[in-house]
Formats: C-alpha cells, sequence, structure tokens
C-alpha cells in the first residue's frame, strides 16, 4: 500500500481540540466548535478556525506549510486509513497569552461610527499602518477593551487525524 512523502498531495480528516475536549476545528461534519469561541453561531469568523473550509478532507501538501508542520511532517510515511493523534505544545502553536496584548483605547480616538459588541473580532491599524486582528474584551462610554492575542494564545492544541487519500 502507498505510503506519503515529502511533496505528496493528500486529503485528510481532522477534529482539533483543547485540553478540555473543546472542539475548535473539525473537517468531519457535525463536529462544530464552540460557539462561544467565535462572534457568530456559524463559527466564520477569522481567528476562531471553524468555517475557514467547508465539511470534508482538508487537501494539503505535505512540506508546504499549508498547515501545522507536526501534522505535516506525521504525515510521512502513513497510508491511506492510518490515524494519528499529534498534540502542539503552546510554544508551536500560537504561543503563550500575553497579557501586555490586551490594550484600552478611547472612544474619541477611534472611529464614531464604531459600535462593537464583546467578543467581536476587528482589524485596527497600528502606528505602522498594519492590521492586527484583535477581540473586543470590554465596551465603556469612554473606552474600549481590545485583545491582540490570537483566540488560541496559550493553548496546548490536540489533532486527531486520518490519512484520507494519497492524490
Amino acid at each position: 500500500m502507498a505510503q506519503a512523502k515529502q511533496g505528496d498531495k493528500v486529503k485528510i480528516e481532522y477534529t482539533g481540540t483543547l485540553d478540555d475536549g473543546t472542539i475548535f476545528d473539525s473537517t468531519l461534519e457535525g463536529d462544530d466548535c464552540d460557539p462561544e469561541e467565535c462572534e457568530s453561531d456559524d463559527c466564520g469568523d477569522e481567528g476562531c478556525d471553524c468555517g475557514d473550509h467547508e465539511s470534508g478532507p482538508m487537501e494539503l501538501t505535505i512540506g508546504a506549510g499549508d498547515f501545522f508542520p507536526q501534522i505535516e511532517e506525521a504525515l510521512i510515511g502513513m497510508a491511506p486509513g492510518e490515524k494519528k493523534t499529534v498534540v502542539i505544545p503552546i510554544d508551536e502553536a500560537f504561543g503563550e497569552y500575553d497579557e501586555e496584548r490586551v490594550f484600552t483605547v478611547s472612544r474619541k480616538d477611534l472611529p464614531e461610527d464604531l459600535d462593537p459588541e464583546v467578543g467581536e473580532q476587528l482589524g485596527l491599524s497600528d502606528e505602522n499602518d498594519e492590521t492586527i486582528g484583535v477581540t473586543v474584551m470590554e465596551v465603556t462610554e469612554e473606552n474600549i477593551t481590545f485583545d491582540a492575542n490570537h483566540p488560541l494564545a496559550g493553548e496546548n492544541l490536540t489533532f486527531q487525524f486520518e490519512l484520507v487519500e494519497i492524490l
């Protein structure tokens, strides 16, 4: 039976979970992420990773950097139908949660029409005119507090995956 090797295009099914068992991403139909992780119930928000693709196998090229390198490496030598579990530690996933990436901005320094809700994910321009993704943490009449950490920062990521097909 054929085994996957570096450079092969493959299809995989996977489910990504956190240490507490919360599913944050999956290609399997019926495996939904926690809506609390996303702005809306369809989990199509940037940063959540849910909804980034349709249900069904994900196609990737091993070694092309299409997915976490640990998973691409684990696929090498696998045959279709084989399953594996890989844990990606915090420092190799999205890093530690950094309190310094939480900041408060006066409403008068923001566009007047900005009316965010807690949990909403936005893109803000920094002093270098680069866009940074933030999550709204708190809204008051005077200020808005944002969190620029990735929504999965501070989390170990566990992926259970199956090599479905070598294309």
